[in-house]
């Protein structure tokens, strides 16, 4: 199912069929502030096996991240950050940044229970603040593409996307052209944050 969503200004109606579908267990695919991404509901234990088949993920175990609504949500998913560490996120998040923080014991055992690191994103786009709003938890996500792989341009325009994954996933949003490149991710696990590696966002 292709669901066309406003970016700015997305409606309840379709936020709700997209927030129902991650209810019932569906995968869903949806845009970010960068590159589209792979969606599911927290609590969905089916999912993992799913995604590494649709991403081809040669690894054992695929790197998932949460979407959260905001730093609040963010607080009940990790350990307690320290000043510093929350200041960063307060001034660069909602963007485009995956930050790497201690894990709290609410990360479903099915990521792994003994999972220390999380990543965390609060995307600068309204259509997945809106449904994770709607759903009242987190999404967790992975990006769309294969991380041993270049991103392929058919992967930025939703019809192409929509073509090639109808058959794989329950939903897919379009939100208008994605972008070719992934998020910063920054690991805030020891005092100082490291880039882990660079992409669209810019730390202030």
């Amino acid at each position: 199912m292709l669901l066309k969503i406003h970016p700015e200004t997305p409606s309840e109606r379709q936020i709700l069929r997209a927030a129902e579908t991650l209810r019932n267990d569906g995968i869903i695919i949806y845009p970010t502030d960068t590159v589209y991404a792979l969606g599911w509901s927290i609590d969905n234990t089916r999912a993992e096996e799913r995604i590494t088949q649709i991403r081809q993920d040669k690894k054992k175990r695929t790197n998932f991240s949460l979407i959260c609504k905001d730093l609040s949500q963010v607080s009940d998913f990790t350990r307690p950050m320290d000043k510093s560490t929350f200041k960063l996120l307060k001034h660069n998040l909602p963007g485009p940044f995956t930050f790497l923080l201690p894990a709290s014991n609410k990360i479903p055992h099915i990521y792994g229970s003994k999972k220390k690191v999380v990543g965390v994103r609060i995307p600068n786009n309204n259509i997945p603040l809106a449904i994770v709003e709607e759903l009242g938890k987190p999404m967790m996500t992975t990006s769309l593409h294969n991380s041993d792989d270049e991103i392929m341009e058919y992967m930025v325009d939703p019809q192409k996307i929509f073509e090639k994954y109808d058959k794989q996933v329950d939903v897919i949003i379009d939100g208008g052209p994605g972008n070719m490149e992934g998020s910063t991710v920054i690991d805030c696990t020891d005092h100082e944050p490291t880039i882990v590696r660079e992409g669209l966002g810019t730390l202030e």
